[in-house]
């Protein structure tokens, strides 16, 4: 019998509300065999996790997700089975930290202008542990009072193009791949619905990134249609990707989607783990 699984879940290390340890008992709670800590731009929860799901019992994959740019759209690969002690991953994300904190200050001034009573120190206090990010600066005007949802922060103050939005250091998604082949890891291209590519520019995404040994794709997630499913496992068998998926669980800040079940149709079967596993 088939055991699921989740290969893509965020804790307070990056932008979700669970801590690693929470984490694993959420994992246990929703019967899962196996999940990946997939954090954007950190492995700082990875240490924690691991010592948590040992004594759970729940196999952990240590994993990255890594914010890209391909031709000005912002794409995001996914690293599992890495050594998270790795020099240069940890290089790579320590400049991305220094220069997210940097346009994190940027933000905030901005927001200031605009009446909104935030600072540094202020988020600091409401989230002691966490790698800053704008779903951070969201919930802290939301529990402030100062918006009606998160979705408002990104639509109106936040988001891509808003005016309290600095743009962030992205990488070509070529030079995601190889840093997570020199940490030990295999890349897997995630959700790559979500960015409207044409169906050309996606196939130019995919061949560009198995030149340099693109292992997976996401195949099964949270948001998609069964239609996109179809299409994705198709891509994936064309081009011989192994084939990955998760929930991109967040907690509280996307609280629409469940670890392990996304809106409650997504089941990832074992089987996948053990196909990104075998596959080099």
């Amino acid at each position: 019998m088939s055991q699921t699984i989740d290969l893509h879940v965020h804790s307070t290390a990056s932008d979700g509300t669970f801590t690693p340890a929470e984490l694993v008992n959420e994992a246990k709670k929703a019967g899962l065999f196996a999940f990946a800590l997939t954090d954007h731009d950190t492995v700082d929860g990875i240490a924690e996790a691991k010592a948590a799901a040992k004594a759970a019992d729940i196999e952990l994959i240590p994993g990255v997700e890594l914010s890209c740019d391909y031709n000005g759209t912002e794409i995001h690969m996914v690293g599992l089975f890495l050594d998270e002690s790795t020099p240069k991953l940890l290089e790579h994300l320590q400049r991305f930290r220094d220069n997210r904190d940097n346009r994190n200050v940027k933000m905030y001034q901005k927001l200031s202008e605009l009446g909104f009573e935030i600072t540094e120190e202020a988020l600091r206090e409401m989230f002691p542990d966490a790698v800053l990010t704008r779903a951070h600066v969201a919930r802290f005007l939301l529990d402030k009072g100062y918006i009606a949802s998160i979705a408002e922060a990104f639509e109106k103050y936040i988001g891509d193009g808003c005016p309290c939005n600095i743009p962030r250091e992205k990488i070509p998604p070529q030079e995601a791949v190889r840093l997570i082949h020199e940490a030990g890891g295999k890349a897997v291209l995630a959700h790559p619905i979500l960015y409207h590519l044409s169906d050309g520019d996606l196939r130019s995404l995919i061949a560009s990134c198995m030149e340099c040994g693109l292992e997976g794709i996401e195949a099964f997630y949270s948001t998609y249609q069964a239609e996109d499913e179809r299409y994705i496992c198709r891509l994936a068998e064309e081009y011989g990707l192994a084939l990955s998926g998760g929930s991109d669980f967040h907690g509280r800040n996307k609280p629409q989607i469940k670890l392990g079940s996304g809106m409650g149709n997504l089941s990832i079967p074992s089987e996948l783990l053990e196909r990104l596993k075998q596959d080099s």
